[in-house]
């Protein structure tokens, strides 16, 4: 799936990184605010290492980009990215929806081995 120029290398990566319940959280909160590291690792019963990997993960995929401002490194949401993930779910769904449709006309028009009455009752 190529969604807005991405490859599917960089929406697998979109993903696996919106798949960790701390990670999304990470994106909501940095959407209103810009939030240091260290903040944010106070909101999360884990390591200040760990909280890092999770910030490391959702820069990777585009999904937050950090800026030293002095000692620290403040978090930021990319809108874009998350612009593009939604892109892609609402492709997938078209997709999907197609899929389905296509099918329930099938079914609509077939009438199955149900309504095939010529051999019912017949000793063969």
């Amino acid at each position: 799936m190529v969604v807005d120029g991405s490859t599917d290398e960089a929406v697998d990566d979109l993903f696996h990184a919106l798949a960790d319940a701390t990670r999304r959280d990470i994106v909501r909160r940095c959407v209103r605010d810009e939030l240091s590291v260290s903040r944010l690792a106070d909101a999360y019963p884990m390591s200040f290492a760990a909280v890092q990997k999770h910030v490391a993960v959702l820069e990777r995929a585009g999904l937050v980009t950090k800026q030293r401002r002095g000692r620290e490194q403040l978090v930021r949401t990319d809108l874009d990215a998350v612009r593009r993930a939604r892109q892609a779910l609402d492709e997938l769904e078209a997709t999907w929806r197609g899929r389905v449709d296509r099918m329930a006309r099938l079914l609509a028009e077939d009438p199955g081995p149900a309504a095939d009455t010529t051999t019912q009752g017949r000793n063969t």
